[in-house]
């Protein structure tokens, strides 16, 4: 494949104000892209919306942090427009499917050159806001979703321009891998059998409560089975505290980890047996991508994305969402699935379908695609 020179731009501005080199490990999927996009033989610049300028060079890629305009876009002030030139980009390739003035311009800016827009999650816009939208899609030549079937949302209020293409791409990567899981439990102290690990907000849309009652049937055949939970916001933890106290199976066998370390959630997940997801909508899951990763046995949501990041359940099972039943005997079936060589089956699903390789090789085909369109 015919390496290209590929622009990737994040509008996306950190509220935090975090610093580039922070930034760049933070928000890790702006790197793993570009990666991988870079380690398929592309020449890649990258533009991130920064509120503290600066420049990183690495693994081959240029992250230009750029601070964006008290008020307007990003992509009409004139440091953009230099690096942007500087760039001579043969495609273009957008994190975000809501900023269309930014991407208006981009189009003025290179009339001929193809625009992809990557989904992160987003949502269709509220009605007064459509107009603007509308013009922004249409604008490019493109759209990568997790699942093909999150373009339908799109789609059904007439948002996606007929001849627009769309691209079945996983949103990221992630760089853990398999260890050894008696090690792994020594260091971590996680313990049970399974071992079930969930890592996700404790919100209404992951859904714990549901997860808890499934969890709750399942110790009827699994008494030593034991759930680890980490997590960041957690708008629900007095709801799930109390369902835990008031149920004494749940308050055996339920941890409530709380929020840990990016990294240490790799050893977390080699420690145990099963991941469980009890998500109602994910554009895509890092989590479920990193559990993938280390070989980890997925028990999660039958959603689109959480599909197709499982090869369409080929790994793992799926379970219709809230339904704590159908979660009781995925997670029975899991624990008798799970050992090593399951493990090295889905680590290889892993290896063809979600590595560096995988993402860097299907983002370049779509751009390859969108170029001969032209």
């Amino acid at each position: 494949m015919v390496a290209m020179d590929v622009l990737q731009v994040s509008f996306f501005a950190d509220r935090m104000r975090r610093a580039p080199e922070r930034l760049l490990t933070d928000w890790h999927s702006l790197g793993d892209i570009a990666d991988s996009v870079a380690a398929a033989g592309n020449r890649v610049t990258v533009i991130q919306a920064s509120h503290v300028p600066g420049h990183i060079h690495r693994y081959g890629v240029d992250y230009h942090f750029m601070p964006p305009p008290a008020a307007g876009s990003l992509a009409r002030t004139a440091t953009f427009r230099e690096r942007f030139s500087a760039a001579v980009p043969q495609v273009v390739h957008v994190h975000g499917l809501g900023f269309a003035r930014d991407v208006l311009t981009l189009r003025a800016l290179a009339p001929r050159t193809p625009i992809l827009l990557q989904d992160h999650a987003d949502r269709p816009p509220r009605l007064w806001r459509r107009h603007l939208w509308r013009r922004g899609v249409a604008a490019a030549n493109g759209v990568s979703f997790c699942a093909r079937a999150q373009s339908r949302d799109f789609q059904r209020p007439g948002l996606l321009p007929e001849n627009l293409r769309v691209f079945e791409i996983p949103e990221s990567t992630s760089r853990f891998t398999p260890g050894d899981r008696d090690n792994a439990r020594g260091e971590t102290g996680l313990h049970g059998d399974p071992c079930v690990l969930w890592v996700g907000h404790l919100d209404r849309n992951k859904d714990p409560l549901t997860v808890l009652e499934g969890v709750d049937a399942a110790l009827d055949k699994l008494p030593n089975l034991t759930l680890w939970c980490c997590f960041g916001a957690a708008p629900l933890l007095d709801e799930v505290r109390a369902r835990i106290a008031a149920r004494p199976r749940l308050a055996r066998c339920v941890r409530l980890i709380g929020q840990v370390p990016h990294a240490r959630i790799e050893q977390l997940m080699r420690a145990a047996d099963v991941f469980v997801l009890g998500s109602h909508r994910e554009g895509s899951s890092f989590s479920l991508i990193e559990a993938l990763a280390t070989g980890l046995y997925p028990v999660v949501t039958d959603i689109p994305s959480l599909r197709s990041l499982t090869g369409d359940g080929a790994v793992g099972s799926l379970w219709p969402c809230g339904d704590a039943r159908a979660l009781r005997a995925a997670l029975i079936d899991a624990a008798a699935r799970h050992c090593t060589g399951e493990r090295l089956r889905i680590r290889t699903h892993f290896d063809q379908f979600l590595s560096r390789t995988a993402l860097g090789r299907r983002f370049s085909e779509a751009y390859r695609q969108l170029a001969d369109a032209v």
